[in-house]
C-alpha cells in the first residue's frame, strides 16, 4: 500500500516527531518539491517515489506541489529549509526560477537532490536526469526514417508541440530534433505551437493549426499527453490517419504513452526515465552510509518505443514495474544498514 503523504504544513511537526527519543532509529524526513502533480508524468514519480521510500520504515516522505508556478515552488522550498529536513529532492518548475533557492538550501547544510530538470547553476549536491538532447535527436531520426519511407526521400511537414519554453527539457529536446531536421532541407517545420505539457491546451493549438495548414506529416509532441492531444484534435475533424504522432515520456500502465503506441494513436514515444529509483537509491545511501559522497551527475538513458516492442516495455514501465527492478538496489542498501547496526 502507498504511504500517506504528509502535507508541507505537516512537515514542522513531522522533523519535531522524528527528533525526539524513543529507543528506535532515528526517523529522517525527505523533502520533495514537485513541479506539478496534476502532469502524468509527475504523478507517476510521486507514486514511485512514496513505494520506493515506503521500504524504510525510518524514513518519512514529504511532498508538495507546486502547481507549476514558479513563486509557489520557490516559497515552498524556502519552508522547507527552515524546517531543515535530513534531505530535499526538488524537480523544478522552471530552471532560472529555482537556481537562487535551490542554492540557499546548499548554504543551509541540506543535501539536494535535482531530479530531472536542471537549474542555471550547480546549486544541488546531485543531478540524476536524461538526455533530452539525445531523446530529441532519437525523435528527429525516428520521424526523419518515416518521411523517407513515405515518400522516397526525406521531406515533408512537420508540427511541434512544445512544452515550457524555460524548462531544460523543452529546449533540448527541440534542440535535438532539429539538429537533425536542419540536415534535411525538403522537411519543414509548419508550426511550433506552445502547450505547456498540457493535453487539452495542446488539443486547442492543434485544432487552430488543422485550420491553417492543408497538409501534416507528422506531429511531434514533446511529451506524450500533448502528441495525444494533438492527436484527438486531428480524430475530431477526421484528419488522423494523413499523419503520424510521435512523443516523449513512455509510462506504462493504461493511460501512459507506452499503451498509446500499442493502441495506434503515437506512431512511436521514448522512455523518458522517472529518474526517482536512480534518486532514492543515492538519496538513501546519503542518509544511511557514512562518507558516500554521489556523483555530481548521473544520466540514464532512453528507450525508443514502437510498436514492435511496447507490448515487452509496457510492464518493465509501469510503477510496479520499476518498483520490481530496483528491489535488488533496495535489499543491497538494507544489507548494508544491518551491517553497520551491528
Amino acid at each position: 500500500m502507498m504511504r500517506k503523504l504528509l502535507p508541507l504544513a505537516a512537515l514542522a511537526g513531522a522533523l519535531i516527531a522524528t527528533s525526539c527519543g524513543g529507543g528506535g532509529p532515528r526517523q529522517r524526513v525527505v523533502a520533495f518539491s514537485q513541479a506539478n502533480n496534476a502532469e502524468p508524468y509527475r504523478a507517476a514519480q510521486n507514486a514511485l517515489m512514496s513505494k520506493l521510500f515506503a521500504q524504510y520504515p525510518d524514513i518519512r516522505l514529504v511532498i508538495s506541489d507546486a502547481q507549476q508556478d514558479n513563486s509557489k515552488q520557490v516559497a515552498q522550498v524556502e519552508t522547507f529549509i527552515r524546517q531543515k529536513p535530513d534531505l530535499l529532492i526538488v524537480a523544478p518548475n522552471e530552471r532560472a526560477a529555482l537556481t537562487a533557492v535551490m542554492g540557499q538550501a546548499m548554504s543551509a547544510g541540506i543535501p539536494v537532490l535535482c531530479l530531472e530538470r536542471d537549474i542555471l547553476q550547480p546549486n544541488y549536491t546531485s543531478y540524476v536526469h536524461s538526455d533530452n538532447v539525445a531523446i530529441g535527436r532519437l525523435a528527429g531520426k525516428f520521424i526523419a526514417d518515416h518521411l523517407t519511407k513515405k515518400y522516397g526521400k526525406p521531406q515533408g511537414n512537420i508540427v511541434a508541440m512544445r512544452g515550457l519554453l524555460g524548462v531544460e527539457g523543452e529546449i533540448n529536446r527541440d534542440r535535438g530534433a532539429q539538429e537533425v531536421f536542419q540536415q534535411y532541407p525538403g522537411i519543414h517545420m509548419v508550426a511550433d505551437a506552445v502547450a505547456d505539457w498540457i493535453q487539452a491546451k495542446a488539443k486547442d493549438r492543434m485544432t487552430e493549426i488543422l485550420r491553417a495548414q492543408p497538409k501534416i506529416d507528422v506531429v511531434y509532441g514533446h511529451n506524450d499527453p500533448m502528441a495525444i492531444g494533438a492527436y484527438l484534435a486531428a480524430k475530431e475533424l477526421g484528419r488522423e490517419k494523413e499523419m503520424i504522432f510521435v512523443g516523449v515520456d513512455g509510462l506504462g500502465g493504461p493511460a501512459g504513452g507506452i499503451k498509446k503506441v500499442m493502441d495506434g494513436v503515437l506512431a512511436a514515444t521514448f522512455v523518458y526515465p522517472l529518474c526517482v529509483d536512480k534518486a532514492v537509491e543515492i538519496g538513501n545511501r546519503m542518509l544511511h552510509e557514512p562518507g558516500f559522497r554521489p556523483d555530481k551527475d548521473y544520466v540514464l538513458e532512453s528507450v525508443l518505443v514502437t510498436p514492435e516492442n511496447a507490448p515487452v516495455l509496457y510492464d518493465k514501465f509501469t510503477v510496479a514495474g520499476v518498483l520490481r527492478f530496483a528491489q535488488p538496489l533496495l535489499a543491497r542498501s538494507q544489507t548494508f544498514r544491518g551491517a553497520v547496526r551491528r
